[in-house]
């Protein structure tokens, strides 16, 4: 029985990687993926610096006594809610472990929190048969829309 790592089709295929997985403050983000990029390309494919940012939520926690935030809120009481703006970056490095442990390191370094809340998955990534002459009605430089309009 063949695994997931044999998978090929003849669109592409999948390579093992690790999800990160990052909860922070929208306007951080950027900052993040510039402490990121000095020490991994973020490549996927033939494209590099490569995050997915979702739209802005809410994280909420009740810290305890002798957290952070007991520590530098005056006022603030162990065990109160509190609940801040918040943003997922997700991004996706080759599963090396050497290569993991700058990209976390560049992360902590550059993050607001003392304990942010990162997520390490274990996933595979598509890699398309690459054609970037590719006569595919669906591609954006042949679907008459073209790329979407950029948001910086």
């Amino acid at each position: 029985m063949n695994g997931i790592g044999d998978y090929k089709a003849k669109s592409g295929k999948l390579v093992p990687v690790w999800t990160i997985e990052v909860q922070t403050l929208a306007e951080d983000t950027d900052r993040i993926l510039d402490e990121v990029m000095k020490v991994h390309p973020l490549g996927f494919g033939r494209y590099q610096r490569n995050a997915s940012i979702s739209a802005v939520g809410r994280e909420t926690s009740r810290p305890e006594e002798r957290s952070t935030t007991t520590t530098h809120v005056d006022g603030f009481e162990a065990g109160a809610t509190e609940t801040y703006p918040m943003a997922e970056m997700k991004i996706s490095i080759e599963r090396d472990l050497a290569a993991l442990e700058k990209v976390m390191d560049a992360i902590i370094h550059a993050h607001h929190y003392e304990e942010p809340v990162i997520f390490v998955r274990e996933d595979w990534a598509s890699r398309s048969a690459y054609d970037p002459n590719s006569k595919n009605p669906n591609r954006w430089w042949n679907n008459g829309r073209g790329l979407p309009d950029r948001i910086v």
